[in-house]
């Protein structure tokens, strides 16, 4: 018999430590230690909690280095002496501890103008970080909206509230970034002296002070409610305060902006017409940790209830839940978890339910804020992180012995060879089962969430019962955690809608949902009618058609893009220059035709690299460098993001975004096989011997994605790997200035043999999803598009702090250094040459690619749809704007020295084609070798280069 156990975390229910089996009476772990905070706990579990009080004045500091370190006097109303600290460095503290024990931490801070991201910091104690959780402390801004009325166009719709930062004092207690623990974090500290050390990861901010202190649980309701009594508390009576959900004074993102809610009569304000911000809140508050405020004002101080008209219709199995604070503090412990359960529209959550919550408030201004956490799902979710992780192991220790297609009719006996793979699991199948089981309790019935983990562990007990089956469901049990990955990304989301907060004495009715059948059936038809009259295609404000100074442009991205352009041009561009602009949302497939037709734009945006000077070869696109200030605007590109929009001495487009390769690797799994990462390429070849024997991949793809929406007929871009080898080697695409491939070169027939023997003698993958591979850790390694990083924050949370980027391998020199050299796509603005007002619109191009308008764009898209669209922008100094971490964007920058640009010529689009054609002939069909391909294939190129310019009238 085996007996699973759980090490039990903060929370006191089976909690986040690692699986064990109890077998020949003792407990046997099944993992090695991660540095985890549970891990954490467990080795310190019998220490005490002191009742002590420790202050340490952070302008008390026994050491600090780096930027930006300053003493302030009475800042911004604190009295005495602050610290300021930039977004690199670090401080030191000593603190004498009298007692040891665990103690809870807060920091008093300010957060200065940065680049509007959350403020991230390290602790360190004694030099040492005590668990992985404390390398990402986050320090929240304070946002909230720019005006205290909401803007409207010219059609009378509603604007998009702009956020601005209001910063504030705050004193907050370290913990959990990431919500998987709800309570906030205990240090354990020996009796002695000791060394905090606050290392900066990003953003500045000024500290006034940090508290060593126990934390006091708020008590229970029962208990809260005879202490109202016992002070003489009174219920109120006869009263109710509305407030709109949307007139939030402050909340922690600037994604928490007031939202339009049509879908529905039953919110306020309501029109079926126009557009109203009438709500807050939705998809985009949903992550642990984010939190919103309202300023209630009460006229008489006494007993409340609230109640709040919100919608919760995202996610079912799991409930959303909310922390509520009165005037900073949570009431009672049942206020640290209310849930908001899934149900189909609006409706009016009394807090409490049919036996209402009663809640002190002062007389005036109250401040009600509302916090999500996990509650009681964190525990759950835990687990379920910590079995992703132990599967995730054993599969990778699968792989090494069977590769990723088994041989189905092979006996690999995996169970022997592989320790505690059987234990394993045993013990995820059993922890899998608890947490469906616990689910299905909380939720109040079965759910997808539920299910997913019901069959992970079903397969996983037939594959303990039936252990020679195991390779032959290799797939399977991929596709499983790949799910399970899925499951727990989802599982930390828990979106809540808020209409109307209602403050009530207990005796005064709540009004009315307002969502009735009649009032819904009204509605639909109401706005069905509408849509025939009013075109909801049109963004922002409509063009004055008496202004003769207009630009038409157009873009291809989404609504949400265009609706923070169209917003941005409205508040900056147009008062600035009187110059009125009729943005249009449209597919760019159009744009050719519509432009041979008379009938395109004067300016489209968001343009695939090769589209601008195809359009310049027959005269249907602006040359740039004829306007006056084209040289002085080409400064906020690299050269190297010009290169692709050149042509016979003439620009054709401005830069809007860059990207190009970075190398992507596991910390975790190197370490595992004792790898370093690669500098070299020669170093790469060392790594892929190690890599295969373990039967692992590195990844470096065939195909370069696109930045921007494809377009039939555009052409395909050289490889990425090919081209940095290339260039690496000092090679080049074409020769006698675009007249003649260079492929057929000595320099290019070595590199094109070099890149193929990659495919044919290492037998790298040609295809495949990166981010799931790199997320089980079946690909440890990979040379990716820089973007990914974005994917990875968001797709893949259980690995965070696992892995990281740095420049790609390079070749080495005679004189010893490296060249890293490394082709950019991206994309760009183009002016066509039928603009009827190139001025105008070249003041429109300006506009958009300068640094204040591509940092406030980068900025707003981040804030809208979070990290995984940071926006690549191609202007340098908006890209230094940006929110990046300090050590991840110091590689960045590293890299971005290299890049360089592939030019544009007349028939070009041949060479990225039979490139691909050359490689497929000689790694697939196999019986060509590399020299002969790229040979024949480079006649190909040469033949379309010399006919096109002949077409277009060029000397040959």
């Amino acid at each position: 018999m085996i007996a699973i156990w759980f090490q039990s975390g903060t929370d006191n229910v089976s909690g986040a430590g690692d699986p064990a089996v109890f077998a020949n009476g003792s407990w046997t772990s099944l993992q090695q230690e991660r540095g985890d905070y549970a891990s954490y706990l467990t080795k310190n579990e019998a220490a005490g909690f002191p009742d002590n009080e420790l202050i340490i004045q952070a302008a008390d500091y026994a050491k600090a280095e780096g930027e930006g370190i300053e003493k302030l006097n009475d800042f911004e109303g604190q009295s005495g002496v602050s610290l300021k600290t930039g977004e690199q460095g670090q401080v030191d503290w000593k603190v004498n501890v009298p007692e040891a024990g665990f103690y809870n931490i807060s920091v008093q801070y300010y957060p200065i103008a940065g680049k509007s991201s959350s403020i991230e910091r390290s602790l360190l104690i004694d030099g040492e970080l005590p668990f992985e959780e404390a390398n990402y402390l986050q320090f929240d801004r304070v946002w909230d909206n720019e005006l205290d009325q909401v803007k409207r166009d010219n059609r009378g719709n509603d604007l998009r509230p702009q956020q601005f930062e209001r910063p504030e004092w705050r004193e907050v207690l370290l913990q959990d970034s990431n919500g998987y623990y709800a309570e906030p974090f205990r240090f354990y500290l020996p009796a002695g002296e000791h060394t905090l050390s606050f290392v900066s990861q990003r953003e500045p901010m000024v500290i006034r002070k940090l508290r060593l202190f126990q934390v006091k649980r708020p008590a229970l309701y029962e208990e809260t409610l005879k202490r109202y009594q016992q002070e003489g508390l009174k219920e109120t009576d006869g009263q109710l305060v509305t407030v709109q959900g949307e007139a939030a004074r402050a909340k922690s993102s600037p994604t928490l902006y007031p939202q339009t809610e049509r879908a529905s009569a039953a919110v306020t304000p309501y029109n079926p017409k126009l557009i109203r911000v009438n709500t807050i809140g939705g998809y985009n508050w949903r992550l642990p940790g984010q939190w919103v405020e309202w300023e209630v004002d009460v006229p008489e101080a006494g007993l409340y209830k609230i109640g709040i008209k919100a919608k919760q219709q995202f996610v079912r199995g799991i409930y959303s839940t909310r922390r509520l604070y009165i005037n900073g503090e949570v009431p009672f412990q049942e206020a640290e978890k209310l849930p908001f359960r899934y149900k189909s529209g609006y409706r009016v959550e009394v807090l409490g339910g049919d036996e209402p919550y009663l809640f002190e408030l002062k007389k005036g201004k109250n401040i009600i804020r509302m916090e999500d956490t996990l509650g009681e799902f964190a525990p759950l979710i835990r687990e379920v992180k910590d079995s992703l992780f132990n599967l995730n192991a054993m599969y990778r220790k699968i792989i090494m012995i069977t590769g990723a297609s088994p041989d189905k009719f092979r006996d690999y006996r995996v169970d022997k060879q592989i320790p505690n793979l059987l234990e394993t699991f045993k013990a995820e199948e059993a922890r899998l089962t608890a947490v469906s089981k616990e689910l299905r309790r909380l939720s109040g019935g079965s759910s997808d969430s539920e299910a997913l983990l019901k069959t992970m562990a079903l397969q996983l007990g037939e594959l303990v019962a039936e252990p020679d089956t195991i390779p032959r469901r290799l797939a399977a049990y991929k596709s499983n955690t790949g799910g399970l990955g899925t499951w727990l990304q989802k599982a930390l989301e828990m979106p809540l809608q808020i209409d109307e907060i209602y403050v009530a004495s207990p005796d005064k009715k709540m009004p009315s949902s307002g969502d009735g059948f009649f009032k819904g059936l009204l509605h639909e038809l109401t706005t069905f009618a509408y849509s025939f009259i009013i075109d909801y295609n049109q963004i922002g404000n409509a063009s004055d058609e008496q202004n003769p100074r207009s630009v038409t442009v157009w873009i291809g991205s989404g609504r949400d893009q265009a609706n923070t352009l169209k917003a941005m041009i409205d508040e900056t561009f147009t008062p600035e220059t009187g110059i009125n602009v009729n943005l249009k949302l449209v597919q760019m497939q159009t744009l050719l035709p519509a432009t041979l037709a008379g009938r395109g734009p004067d300016v489209a945006m968001q343009i695939n690299n090769d589209i601008p000077v195809n359009y310049a070869m027959r005269k249907a696109a602006a040359d740039l460098s004829q306007f006056s200030d084209y040289e002085e605007v080409s400064k906020r590109f690299r050269p190297s993001a010009l290169v692709p929009f050149t042509y016979e001495k003439g620009v054709y487009a401005l830069p809007e975004t860059q990207t190009f390769n970075m190398l992507f690797y596991r910390k975790d799994v190197l370490k595992e096989l004792n790898l370093e990462v690669p500098q070299t390429w020669d170093d790469v070849y060392k790594l892929l011997a190690v890599l295969n024997k373990n039967r692992m991949q590195l990844g470096m793809p065939i195909t370069a994605p696109t930045t921007s929406v494809p377009i039939p007929g555009q052409n395909i871009p050289p490889n990425s790997i090919f081209a940095s080898l290339l260039m690496q080697n000092g090679g080049q695409f074409y020769r006698n200035e675009g007249k003649e491939s260079d492929l057929d070169s000595r320099i290019g027939v070595e590199t094109f043999k070099l890149w193929t023997d990659f495919y044919s003698d290492y037998k790298l993958e040609r295809e495949f999803d990166f981010a799931n591979r790199f997320r089980t850790g079946e690909m440890p390694i990979g040379i990716v598009d820089y973007t990914t990083y974005n994917q990875l924050s968001v797709f893949a949370p259980e690995i965070r702090g696992m892995w990281g980027f740095v420049p790609i391998p390079g070749t080495k020199q005679p004189d010893g250094t490296i060249r890293r050299d490394t082709p950019s796509t991206g994309s760009g603005t183009l002016m066509l040459d039928g603009a009827k007002d190139k001025d105008a619109a070249w003041q429109f191009m300006k506009w958009w690619t300068s640094e204040e308008t591509q940092t406030t764009y980068g900025r707003e898209m981040e804030a809208l749809m979070g990290a995984s669209a940071r926006y690549p922008t191609a202007n340098i100094k908006a890209l230094d704007s940006l929110p990046w971490p300090v050590a991840d964007y110091e590689s960045l920058k590293e890299e971005f020295e290299w890049v360089r640009g592939i030019p544009e010529v007349p028939g070009g689009y041949f060479t990225g084609r039979h490139l691909q054609n050359a490689f497929l002939k000689v790694v697939v069909d196999a019986k060509t070798e590399a020299r002969e391909a790229i040979l024949d294939y480079s006649q190909y190129i040469q033949d379309e280069i010399r006919a096109k310019r002949k077409e277009f009238g060029l000397p040959e």
